[in-house]
């Protein structure tokens, strides 16, 4: 019986045989060749004991106690052999920092960097992030969190870049950069198909290959082309295969299409079910511990002849290999534990939280806030003094400190007259009264962790009819329970605070805190300005009052669609045990079906205003060889036309006007990122590889583009009314 009770005791339970390493490079330098013998010499010394050890997690018990006894969590371990000189891989979760270490730093969720669009940036949270997880003596990383954002219900959605493949797999691959910079193995996950909780554990999300290959892929491709270390299979399954026994997806794809040479690992104990299944497909690690890949079980099977021995050979060559390569590189580093959430850290999150805030709407130039002018301040709304940082699942992190919207307002103006003043929700009078005489209002309203998260629960599909009952790790505390939002607007009670600080005030700006998309529709005309700062870290309320005064100007986009009707996005029963994947979602299902969403897909204000002129195409001929370095270069001029310095996203979509097949309107395929001082003006290039044209072809397994005239456009949103157009032709 899979209780969790007899779960974590098996944990507690596992053997621990060897220690991470803080340095772990080897004496001498090593070439791939020379790794490449060495690996297949070190795996003809080892027993079939040895083999398997390396096939599964086992510092389970010096994780457990250091959770419970020290500030600093020691790493999952898996593998290791000091005789043979195989170092164990050491790993720490997640997306926002290391898991749940006491004063590591919390970063802006994933979904605020993708709002960030800002590819240096992330590249820079990556090395953060890995110099703490080097400190903490990790050398494995989980942070790559890239499935797809399918529709913003998903209670994971935080953990993601947003819903285009493009824009995920180009975030992502700066993270994957970053990480492993400093020596730290980066795992991209979860592999694939990944975007419900309530239904991951077990349920199949069922699409055509087409769909799969387009939309559900293509940035997994895009980090394994990057160098990405390690995949980490998903849960669920995909047309009715569980994802770490889906040869098509870790043998076909993964390694013989895309040729990626490194180790796969499962998802945590529930990942995989079956060690034949898992062997066969390619499964190389079962995370924590080995309740499959158990060496009696592999022992038996290679008795029976139901697996060859070269199978086992094969499947963990991928795991030394990767091991002695990564040992042989050279790092004189020293990583103390100084770094874990250093203030040099702590400003590089503020920066990600004022880089990364979406400017939504702005009437009349509200905002910024004159300072000059405001000696009555009201922090208001259900997060006005959250500490929160978003997910209590795998992404959880204990910052030593958090600044809540309240916080950073009050710190913003400390030392001087301005009375800063907040009110708990529930009271129409008692808000009222505080807002009427108010300079501003700042409302800070959303989603926490109750209401959104990494799904735990009884380790089954959630069942719709008792969906809040709770296994061990929930009620020990351990993890929070999280699962799929109900609905995408605001609560009742932060919708009654608008409507009452709005009818006594109209100087107000709502702050939105979510995971992903917040529909505004119940309340929008009732206020001047609207900003989403999502999940917004450990120093988000001193980045909030930084930008609502004007010290930075904000240059986030929406890494997602806002619709105005829940009902104009996909279907979404993350209960149901199987879930049909259409072809289009987001701003290509808006585009394809004409919807006007409320806010579009790469929009973003700003405090000053932006010009975009002179594209410039260079023409691309196309033969039947399509080679990889072809590329469409274009240009553009960005120009700073206002009276602040700020920064402007150029975003270049492709249109198939003339394709034989069904294709969506435009499809991003480059962005970048300029910073501006007033009257500056610059020239932004652009490529687009001539591969990133092709649609696959499911019947002959093959990638095609096709003959004829394309389109390039070039705007800041992906419904930009000004959005330069121009017509290529591939022939």
């Amino acid at each position: 019986m899979r209780t969790h009770f007899i779960f974590l005791l098996s944990l507690v339970l596992c053997a621990q045989h060897s220690l991470a390493q803080n340095k772990f490079q080897t004496s001498f330098p090593m070439t791939e060749q020379q790794v490449d013998t060495k690996a297949r010499e070190i795996i003809s010394q080892m027993s079939l004991k040895q083999k398997v050890y390396e096939m599964h997690g086992h510092g389970i018990l010096r994780f457990g106690l250091s959770h419970v006894f020290s500030k600093h969590l020691k790493p999952i371990l898996a593998g290791g052999n000091k005789k043979l000189g195989i170092i164990s891989t050491s790993f720490f979760d997640g997306p926002r920092g290391a898991f749940s270490n006491k004063g590591a730093t919390a970063f802006p969720t994933t979904m605020a960097r993708g709002a960030s669009w800002d590819i240096d940036l992330e590249r820079r949270v990556g090395e953060a992030m890995s110099e703490e997880i080097r400190a903490l003596g990790g050398n494995y990383s989980g942070a790559v969190c890239m499935n797809l954002l399918r529709h913003p219900a998903w209670g994971r959605a935080q953990e993601t870049y947003g819903e285009d493949p493009h824009h995920v797999g180009e975030m992502a691959s700066a993270l994957v950069d970053g990480i492993q910079k400093n020596n730290v193995q980066a795992c991209a996950k979860h592999f694939a198909a990944n975007s419900m909780e309530n239904n991951r554990f077990g349920g199949s999300m069922n699409m055509n290959m087409r769909t799969l290959h387009e939309v559900y892929l293509p940035h997994f491709k895009k980090v394994v082309e990057r160098g990405v270390v390690s995949i980490m299979s998903a849960y669920n399954k995909l047309n009715g295969e569980y994802c770490g026994h889906n040869k098509m997806l870790l043998n076909d794809i993964l390694r013989n299409d895309w040729g990626f040479k490194g180790y796969v690992t499962s998802d945590w104990s529930y990942g995989l079910f079956d060690a034949q299944k898992g062997i066969e497909a390619g499964m190389n690690v079962e995370m924590p511990t080995n309740k499959v890949y158990k060496p009696g079980a592999i022992k038996k099977l290679l008795h029976d002849g139901t697996i060859k021995q070269q199978q086992i050979d094969d499947l963990i060559f991928p795991i030394i290999h990767t091991k002695l390569l990564w040992a042989a590189r050279k790092d004189d580093r020293t990583y103390a534990k100084e770094l874990v959430g250093c203030k040099e850290h702590a400003a590089l999150a503020r920066e990600v939280a004022e880089k990364s805030a979406v400017l939504l709407k702005n009437e009349n130039n509200f905002l910024p806030l004159d300072k000059a002018k405001v000696k009555r301040i009201a922090v208001i709304g259900s997060l006005a003094n959250a500490k929160q940082t978003g997910d209590h699942g795998s992404s959880s992190v204990i910052p030593a400190y958090i600044i809540t919207a309240l916080d950073g307002i009050k710190n913003y103006f400390s030392g001087t007259a301005v009375e800063v003043l907040t009110v708990p929700n529930g009271n129409p009078d008692s808000i009222k009264a505080v807002c009427k005489n108010a300079d501003a209002v700042i409302i800070a309203a959303g989603t926490t962790y109750l209401d959104e998260g990494e799904y735990i629960g009884e380790f089954t599909i959630r069942d719709r009819n008792n969906p809040d009952k709770k296994g061990f790790v929930v009620k020990a505390g351990i993890l929070g329970l999280g699962g799929d939002r109900k609905y995408l607007h605001l609560h009742q009670p932060d919708i009654d605070v608008i409507h009452a600080a709005s009818s006594v005030n109209k100087n107000i700006v709502v702050s939105l805190v979510a995971g992903s998309a917040v529909t505004v529709e119940e309340w929008h005309n009732e206020v001047p300005a609207i900003i989403e700062t999502f999940y917004n870290g450990m120093e988000g309320g001193n980045a909030l009052a930084r930008i609502l005064f004007g010290d930075v100007n904000p240059s986030g986009k929406l890494p997602f669609t806002v619709p105005k009707l829940e009902t104009d996005l996909p279907p979404f029963d993350s209960f149901a045990d199987s879930a049909q994947y259409g072809y289009y979602h987001g701003y290509s299902l808006f585009d394809k079906e004409k919807k006007q969403p409320r806010y579009a897909f790469g929009f973003g204000l700003s405090y000053t205003q932006f010009q975009i002129s002179d594209l410039v195409l260079k023409q691309v001929t196309h033969t039947t060889e399509v080679s990889e370095n072809s590329e469409i270069t274009v240009s553009v001029k960005v120009k700073n036309t206002g009276n602040r310095a700020g920064a402007e996203v150029v975003q270049l979509y492709i249109g198939f006007p003339e394709s034989k097949i069904d294709r969506p309107v435009k499809l991003l395929r480059a962005f970048g990122k300029v910073f501006l001082e007033p009257n500056e003006e610059r020239v932004v290039n652009l490529t687009v590889p001539v591969n990133d044209l092709a649609y696959y072809n499911p019947e002959t397994k093959t990638w095609i583009v096709d003959k004829g005239k394309y389109e390039v456009l070039v705007g800041n949103s992906s419904r930009d009314e000004k959005m330069l157009v121009q017509n290529f032709v591939v022939n």
